[in-house]
């Protein structure tokens, strides 16, 4: 019984594996920088965003199946997104003239993006995405500090 449960569940079971292991990786970073929101966050933005994705996609392909309706991801793609952004509002703070938070609050939002990615098959492109924000994060940060804010 277990091994039937595993075989007939492995395309959705390995997909969110993947989003929650790219997610990791981003908050991991955010974390050893950090950062407020870091390994449980970004896990769970990227894992969640492609559970939402992966859901509205075997489900509008159920239905254009039954019905012959057609297939539109974009409204839940911008729910998504639009959800992320509130998420990530929360991340930012602002105190008199300084801003913080921007980088982790655009950060959520992306690995969003991931997450979505993921749960609509477009893993090499979810690959690639977390490699690019693991740059941003952590190459961008120091050209940052050691060329643009030297001596400020």
């Amino acid at each position: 019984m277990p091994e039937l449960f595993l075989q007939s569940n492995i395309q959705t079971f390995l997909p969110l594996l993947l989003a929650f292991v790219l997610g990791a990786l981003l908050g991991l970073e955010r974390e050893l920088s950090g950062k407020a929101a870091g390994l449980r966050t970004y896990a769970l933005v990227a894992l969640g965003a492609a559970l939402f994705a992966l859901v509205a996609k075997e489900s509008f392909l159920q239905l254009a199946a039954e019905q012959g309706t057609r297939l539109d991801l974009g409204n839940v793609i911008a729910a998504i997104a639009v959800g992320l952004g509130f998420l990530g509002a929360g991340l930012i703070v602002r105190h008199e003239t300084n801003i913080w938070g921007l980088t982790s609050a655009a950060g959520v939002w992306a690995t969003g993006a991931i997450g979505v990615s993921v749960g609509l098959g477009f893993y090499s492109t979810a690959v690639f995405a977390t490699i690019l924000v693991l740059f941003v994060f952590s190459v961008l940060r120091m050209f940052e500090k050691e060329v643009i804010h030297r001596g400020k």
